[in-house]
C-alpha cells in the first residue's frame, strides 16, 4: 500500500511537470523547462522510495512500472479533467480499462514471490538454465 501511496504522489508531480505547462503556452519554452525540473525532483523523492520498497516487499520491476503506469494514467484523467479542463472520450476509457487489465495479469497467478506476497517469481530453476548433475554422464557423440 505504501508503494501505490507514493506511486500516487510521484505521479502527481510528474504530471504537473510534464504536462502543466500547456495552460502557459504563452511563457517561453526555456522557463517551462526550467519550472518542469524542479517539479520533477519532487517526483523522484517519491518515485525513488516507492520502487524500491515495493521491491523490498517483493514487486518485481513490471509490476512496479505496470502499476506505475496505470496511476500515471488516472493521475493524468483527473489532472486533464480537472486543470487542463478537457473531457475524455469513450476510447480513452477503453484504452484506460486495458491498462488496468495489463495490471491485472501482472499480479495475477503464477506472480507470487517466495514471501507469499505478490513479486516476482524466483524459480529454483528456470527452464533456460541447465544445472549439470554431479553424476551425470557427458552426453556421447551422436546423442
Amino acid at each position: 500500500m505504501r508503494t501505490v501511496v507514493l506511486l500516487t504522489i510521484s505521479n502527481i508531480f510528474m504530471t504537473f511537470a510534464w504536462y502543466g505547462h500547456l495552460k502557459h503556452l504563452d511563457s517561453p519554452l526555456w522557463k517551462m523547462i526550467l519550472v518542469s525540473w524542479l517539479i520533477a525532483g519532487f517526483e523522484y523523492i517519491f518515485q525513488v522510495p516507492a520502487n524500491r520498497l515495493g521491491a523490498e516487499s517483493g514487486w518485481n520491476g513490471f509490476q512496479l512500472k505496470i502499476t506505475q503506469e496505470a496511476i500515471t494514467i488516472m493521475v493524468f484523467v483527473i489532472f486533464a479533467i480537472l486543470y487542463l479542463k478537457e473531457q475524455p472520450r469513450w476510447n480513452h476509457a477503453l484504452a484506460f480499462l486495458l491498462i488496468l487489465g495489463a495490471v491485472a495479469l501482472v499480479f495475477g497467478p503464477g506472480n507470487v514471490s517466495a514471501k507469499g506476497q505478490p513479486g516476482s517469481e524466483t524459480p529454483q530453476n528456470p527452464a533456460h538454465v541447465v544445472i549439470p548433475q554431479a553424476d551425470a554422464k557427458p552426453a556421447a557423440a551422436g546423442d
